[in-house]
């Protein structure tokens, strides 16, 4: 069996429900509570999966926290002389 993601037009869910129920035995609906909190589920978790890949194989840099501190500070600084001009 495979999942899918159907997206239904409003003005065609009666004929779309009317399908499945006529085809009952090969089509089960269930919701994805994922993607009812957050639309962009699955492209956030491909995104982090992503990220955390690169960062073990050594292709995005990670700060140290102290490196971290520090970057921040200075674009807190910069941030501010920016806007004071």
């Amino acid at each position: 069996m495979q999942t899918l993601s159907v997206q239904i037009q409003d003005d065609y869910m009666k004929q779309f429900m009317d399908f499945v129920k006529d085809s009952h035995s090969n089509i089960i609906v269930s919701k994805d509570k994922n993607i009812e909190i957050d639309p962009y589920f699955y492209e956030r978790k491909k995104d982090l999966e992503q990220n955390i890949e690169e960062s073990e194989n050594g292709k995005m840099e990670m700060l140290s926290q102290e490196q971290y501190d520090q970057e921040m500070e200075i674009f807190f600084k910069d941030l501010k002389a920016n806007a004071n001009l």
